[in-house]
């Protein structure tokens, strides 16, 4: 057997890393050295050593080289809190070392010791004190003189100042075998560094402009590799000719809708109904549009217009509950026309699912709509035409493959996918580039803004008197909580099961409050929707399972728990199952606070705009948690920002392209270490398969 390159060793083997360690490094997703060296720093701190202590302003960061002068100060404070002071000075003047609950200090260091302080400077009535981060001893003949210090993410047991030190013993043995990504002519053509320098640089950083440089050249290789695996995933589902419909005339179908369509939903309609009657390539548009813009009523529009051209739709959703929404809707406004709608989800009862297969390959079925059930092998059409999914971002590429290969005589169906959390520009870019794009921009007449409230814990005899009066108006309301049960790693976020149990014996013992979530069987699911859409159900405590979808226009009110622990796309789009009827709706964010919660918070509250909340969402978090759980098909990057590297990904997407024009298998020499790149950055995505063959 080869030996394994020191490169790829599971950083299990590495000394010092026992089982507990090497669990802690997975959770930041760091399994072998390689991921190691491809960790990169969160941030840098300043630490150039000043020697100019007394014209330090307060609140600065600063790093020093000090002596101790005179012998630590331990002050206890009760049981369990301690104050260690150190007298030290430097050329400037004199300051105080502030250690809070680490008695260790008062006995590690003594006068006339020399240290090495990085941390923050505090000016008071006392004087000039230093709370520090970093201590170390020095030799007073050659004291550090510091530099760019780089800051590492940390998990619960391991600290960053670890991970930096492994980093460290690793490197020199690594770094040899670090491949080159980027093409050779495209690296010069971009003067960008060599990777194995860009490397070092970004760990170890000799100087600013370095680092800069460093940076630059990692996320240019971030960006080229993405977008050229992307370029590969997309060429492969190119077809040259797609089904042309005719012509149809939508007069009857929006004459039968209880309200007017907006501009942007005809524009839509338009958009669509000229790719599926052009007959040059199959349809590939996106739907973008902010929640309760009327998404729905384009794409019944659309399958429409199939039907009356004698071709099938199906309608692919995320979940049960979604695809249950999606029957009702197509069917009251496409069964007027003598359109049939059919529903298949995993959970549907055998004999009725062999119905309705049967019956959809017969071609007896126009619009079929269900979860993943459709994607099954012995799902057929007898003339698939249409494929519409909802929530692209839970599909992969592979999901939409699937479907294309069950078009009418071997063409793939003309494909519109919906997706209710709006996607910024630059991500859709990268993540839709083959897509034309559709915005409904509107929304329909007399919808009001949700009222948007961020709370904390001293609110919640407020917001529960506030649930009731929304009640005694003959409305109703969500109480949103982020797990099912009590989870031993997230204590003190409120569990549905729990929460449940406190409001509708202590709080609300007099409503009808209802409970759902994830694990709750189909049957009971459906049962507990139907019943809160009727308003047999006032208060419905849930998961995020009704994050998408779920249309009642009664409920008004939606109070979230714990909502710093949610991402803010997630939250708009729970907040948009409120504010779908005439009345004035309301979403409160609980939240146990925080600067950082705090701030994400005052976006919800400032704007209704799903495309504003996407941004600053994106700029937050980055696209590989963007949308929360990784269903999308997206790699997440460990470098570059889809918010901050805007023109860089504009610039390596372009290069990206060019490069694949010219190698589009990627078989040359130069682009091997590429081919390798993309294959490890897609490893974990649902579009993976399609590489098998590069």
């Amino acid at each position: 057997m080869d030996q394994i390159a020191y490169i790829e060793t599971p950083v299990s083997k590495l000394r010092g890393v026992g089982e507990k360690k090497r669990e802690r490094l997975a959770r930041l997703g760091i399994h072998t050295v390689r991921d190691l060296i491809r960790f990169y720093p969160r941030d840098y701190q300043d630490r150039f050593v000043r020697r100019t202590t007394a014209l330090l302003p307060d609140g600065e960061k600063v790093a020093l080289v000090v002596c101790v002068t005179a012998e630590p100060m331990l002050y206890r404070k009760g049981r369990n809190a301690s104050v260690t002071r150190i007298r030290a000075a430097d050329d400037s003047g004199s300051l105080v070392l502030v250690f809070f609950n680490q008695e260790y200090r008062a006995r590690a260091y003594h006068r006339g010791d020399w240290l090495f302080v990085y941390g923050t400077l505090r000016r008071s009535v006392r004087g000039v004190e230093l709370i520090p981060e970093d201590v170390e001893r020095v030799d007073p003949d050659a004291p550090p003189t510091g530099g760019l210090y780089p800051v590492y993410r940390s998990t619960e047991g391991l600290s960053g100042r670890e991970i930096q030190k492994l980093i460290a013993t690793v490197f020199p043995a690594a770094i040899g075998e670090i491949s080159e990504v980027i093409p050779r002519s495209v690296r010069s053509e971009k003067g960008l560094m060599p990777l194995q320098e860009a490397l070092r640089n970004v760990h170890f950083p000799s100087s600013a402009e370095a680092l800069r440089d460093a940076r630059r050249t990692l996320v240019f290789e971030e960006f080229f590799t993405l977008s050229a695996g992307l370029t590969l995933l997309r060429r492969r589902g190119v077809s040259s000719a797609g089904i042309a419909m005719d012509a149809v005339d939508l007069s009857p179908f929006f004459a039968s809708l209880p309200y007017a369509p907006t501009a942007a939903q005809l524009r839509s309609v338009n958009e669509a109904l000229a790719d599926m009657t052009s007959g040059a390539a199959p349809m590939s548009r996106l739907l973008q549009g902010d929640v309760g813009s009327g998404k729905t009523t384009v794409a019944a529009a659309c399958a429409y217009a199939a039907a009356k051209c004698g071709y099938q739709t199906a309608v692919l959703a995320p979940t049960e509950i979604l695809a249950v929404q999606h029957e009702k809707s197509f069917s009251r406004l496409l069964s007027p026309f003598g359109i049939t709608c059919a529903l298949l989800l995993g959970s549907t009862a055998a004999k009725e699912k062999k119905r309705i297969i049967e019956a959809c390959e017969a071609g007896e079925i126009d619009i079929l709509i269900g979860t993943h059930a459709i994607l099954e092998e012995r799902v057929r059409f007898s003339r698939l035409g249409l494929a519409v999914c909802d929530e692209q971002h839970r599909f992969g590429v592979r999901q939409r493959g699937v479907l294309a290969g069950k078009g009418a005589d071997s063409i793939p169906p003309h494909t519109l996918v919906m997706s209710a959390t709006p996607i910024p520009r630059t991500l859709a870019l990268v993540m839709y580039g083959d897509m034309d794009i559709s915005v409904i921009d509107q929304l329909p007449p007399g919808r009001k803004s949700v009222k948007t409230y961020a709370v904390g814990e001293d609110m919640r005899l407020r917001i529960e008197n506030f649930i009731r009066k929304t009640v005694a108006a003959g409305q109703q309301a969500y109480v949103v909580c982020p797990l099912v049960e009590e989870s031993e790693t997230m204590e003190g976020l409120r569990p549905v099961t729990e929460h449940f149990e406190h409001l509708s014996r202590e709080v609300f013992p007099d409503l009808s409050v209802g409970i759902m979530h994830g694990r709750l069987k189909a049957a009971e699911k459906a049962e507990t929707m139907e019943k809160f859409r009727r308003g047999e159900i006032q208060v419905l405590v849930t998961t995020t399972v009704i994050e998408v979808g779920v249309d009642v226009p009664n409920a008004t009110l939606m109070v979230i728990e714990n909502a710093e622990r949610f991402g803010l796309s997630q939250l708009h789009q729970l907040r948009g199952r409120v504010g779908r009827g005439g009345e004035q709706s309301y979403c409160v964010l609980m939240s146990r606070g925080g600067e950082s919660a705090d701030a994400r918070l005052k976006v919800m509250c400032d704007t209704n705009d799903g495309f504003k909340v996407a941004e600053a969402d994106l700029a937050q978090r980055g696209p590989g948690d963007f949308f929360g759980a990784r269903q999308h098909g997206l790699p997440s990057l460990s470098i570059a920002s889809f918010s901050g590297d805007m023109r860089l990904l504009h610039d390596a997407a372009a290069a990206a392209e060019g490069y694949i024009e010219a190698d589009p298998a990627l078989v040359t020499e130069e682009s091997r270490g590429l081919l390798q790149a993309v294959r490890r950055l897609f490893s974990d995505v649902s579009s993976q398969d399609l590489f098998v063959t590069l």
